[in-house]
């Protein structure tokens, strides 16, 4: 007996809202400003190193930080999502204000 075709059930198809260029950028996190300061130095430290391994390399240094070690760069993180919150703000404000005039 041969085999019955089964069918399958087409997703349904989203549409995602397309992002706004103007947009602010969100804030980047602690371990970000930390891999923008040191990715230079670990691949000096290991020449032909591959990105995965240079991101891995990252992941244990920052790990092995201490509290203390770790402060400026949770400081600068804490500064830039206010940054982020502010822009966010007055962006969305002048959007229901271009929205109350049309």
């Amino acid at each position: 007996m041969p085999k019955e075709k089964t069918t399958r059930k087409a997703k349904p198809t989203t549409t995602r809202k397309k992002k706004d260029p103007n947009a602010p950028k969100r804030g980047l996190s602690a371990y970000m400003f930390f891999a923008n300061d040191n990715r230079d130095k670990v691949r000096e430290d290991n020449p032909g190193i591959t990105f995965g391994q240079v991101g891995k390399a990252l992941g244990e240094k920052w790990k092995a930080l201490s509290d203390t070690d770790r402060r400026p760069y949770e400081d600068k993180a804490a500064t830039d999502k206010k940054r982020y919150e502010d822009e966010k703000a007055s962006y969305q404000a002048a959007a229901e204000e271009e929205d109350e005039s049309s």
